[in-house]
């Protein structure tokens, strides 16, 4: 039987930060801000999750993909948390993130934050294929339930829009 050697938390984050998110593969779950933490404890790895949206299909998906990558590189002793406090915010995403989702076709908040929270409406979704704010709401649900479903006047194309929360 051979022992795995302990890894240091850097460690564990680095090869974690290959997992990408099964909804959006251009982005990882670190880059998106579902990978919260890595805890040691003295004879396992707890790896901390937060959803996107409460009740994300994809978690279980990326659960196996977290444990399955962990033993491919020789750790069997991990287990993980999802928690949902505090939860899972659009802050959490970079501006470099917010980008790639762009070039993949999805519109992102314009700021990190909802500037307007008395109003299900954001105040301007831009359209990630011709850059027009001239945009409307189609659907509060887009291709999954942490998007919304827009189209844009000027181009007349549909786009999802990564929901600001």
């Amino acid at each position: 039987m051979v022992i795995a050697q302990p890894r240091s938390k850097e460690d564990i984050l680095s090869i974690l930060s290959t997992i990408k998110d099964p909804e959006i593969p251009v982005v990882n779950i670190e880059e998106i801000g579902m990978l919260r933490d890595v805890v040691l404890h003295k004879d396992r790895y707890e790896i901390i999750l937060t959803p996107t949206y409460t009740g994300c299909p994809a978690m279980g998906i990326i659960q196996q993909d977290i444990l399955a990558t962990l033993f491919f590189h020789g750790i069997s002793n991990a287990t993980v948390k999802l928690v949902y406090a505090p939860a899972w915010t659009t802050d959490w995403m970079s501006d470099a993130t917010k980008e790639k989702l762009r070039q993949f076709g999805i519109s992102a908040p314009v700021h990190s934050s909802c500037h307007n929270f008395h109003s299900a409406q954001p105040e301007a979704v831009i359209c990630p294929k011709c850059g027009s704010v001239n945009t409307s709401l189609i659907s509060q649900f887009g291709s999954t339930a942490c998007k919304a479903l827009y189209r844009c006047k000027n181009c007349d194309e549909p786009f999802d829009y990564f929901k600001c929360h």
